[in-house]
C-alpha cells in the first residue's frame, strides 16, 4: 500500500471515530488500499501449489474448486478469476495455513 494510501485510511478511521464519515465510506477506502491482484501464470500457480508441498487434488480442495480447474490453470489453459486471484495471492504470502 503506498503511503497516500496509509495516511488517507489512518485519517479516515480518526474521522469515523469522532463522526464525521460514515463507515461506508471508510469501507470504499479500505477497498482502495487492498494489494493490486497479480495475473498469476500458470507457472505461478504451479510454484504456489509445490512451495505448500500438496498435490493438485489437495489444492484444489483447500480452494473449493475441481482438480481438473487446477491443472488447467498450471497448462495456461484457463486463468484464475478475481476471487481465486486473492486466493492464490493469500496463499502465496502467508502459505495454505491461512485457509485450514
Amino acid at each position: 500500500m503506498s503511503e497516500i494510501l496509509n495516511i488517507a485510511r489512518e485519517m479516515g478511521q480518526d474521522l469515523v471515530k469522532v463522526g464525521a464519515m460514515d463507515e461506508i465510506t471508510m469501507r470504499k477506502i479500505d477497498a482502495l488500499c487492498l494489494p493490486p491482484l497479480h495475473p498469476f501464470l500458470p507457472e505461478d500457480v504451479k510454484r504456489i501449489r509445490k512451495a505448500n508441498h500438496v498435490s493438485q487434488a489437495v489444492f484444489a480442495a483447500f480452494l473449493g474448486i475441481g482438480k481438473t480447474t487446477v491443472q488447467q490453470w498450471e497448462m495456461g489453459q484457463k486463468k484464475p478469476s478475481g476471487a481465486a486471484r486473492r486466493l492464490l495471492d493469500l496463499i502465496d504470502r502467508k502459505g495454505l495455513v491461512v485457509l485450514g
